[in-house]
């Protein structure tokens, strides 16, 4: 009996100092890589969920042109390029077992508004993003509607800088918090910072 009252004990200690270090890390798992400038700012997408529940940037530096980088978002997605991010991840936690492309196909290059984006190549995961709005090597954006109301956005935002180079900025705007929401947070933030870092390795890779 003691022993399973110190076992259960250490669990929920374990289990409090986890939310507590999500709680401290949120702010900057929220913000990672993004500037101030780049969370102030108004970017494509932004009047489709004027104000969400939870609002999300994450950025990196690409030395590359948009026009580089932007196919590789355009083939995002289960059954096409993959979401270029950890494939452990994806495949162990997550139960996708995505491929992740390593080159421009252009078979998967005519995204149109309304095309979905799914996540998995099976029927289990979330629900297919939709595609919202396209603007050519500028922005796209994909969420999620309920009865036709956008509830929550993926904006993949590119803006060129005066070295060459360019800002991969990835907003989230969405109204599903609590609960579920902010347990999966931090597994969110890996699996965003992957895919930021894989079309940037990517970009790069064929910048050069």
């Amino acid at each position: 009996m003691k022993k399973s009252l110190k076992i259960v004990s250490i669990l929920f200690a374990l289990a409090v100092i986890a939310v507590i270090v999500t709680i401290l890390l949120t702010p900057w798992m929220d913000h990672w890589g993004a500037t101030d400038a780049e969370v102030a700012a108004t970017y494509p997408g932004d009047e489709l969920v004027p104000q969400p529940a939870s609002f999300v940037n994450r950025a990196v530096t690409i030395d590359a042109k948009p026009e580089q980088i932007y196919p590789w978002i355009v083939q995002l997605g289960a059954g096409k390029g993959g979401m270029y991010s950890y494939s452990w991840f994806e495949t162990n936690l997550l139960r996708c077992e995505l491929v992740n492309a390593d080159r421009i196909h252009e078979e998967w290059q005519g995204l149109k508004v309304g095309d979905l984006v799914k996540m998995c190549p099976t029927d289990f995961g979330p629900p297919p993003y939709i595609v919202g709005r396209i603007e050519p090597n500028q922005a796209i954006v994909m969420g999620h509607q309920d009865n036709g109301k956008w509830v929550d956005l993926w904006q993949f935002v590119l803006v060129p800088q005066a070295d060459g180079a360019t800002r991969l900025i990835l907003r989230t705007r969405t109204m599903a918090v609590g609960g579920f929401w902010d347990l999966i947070h931090p597994g969110i933030f890996i699996m965003e910072r992957g895919m930021l870092l894989g079309i940037k390795e990517r970009a790069e890779n064929m910048a050069q």
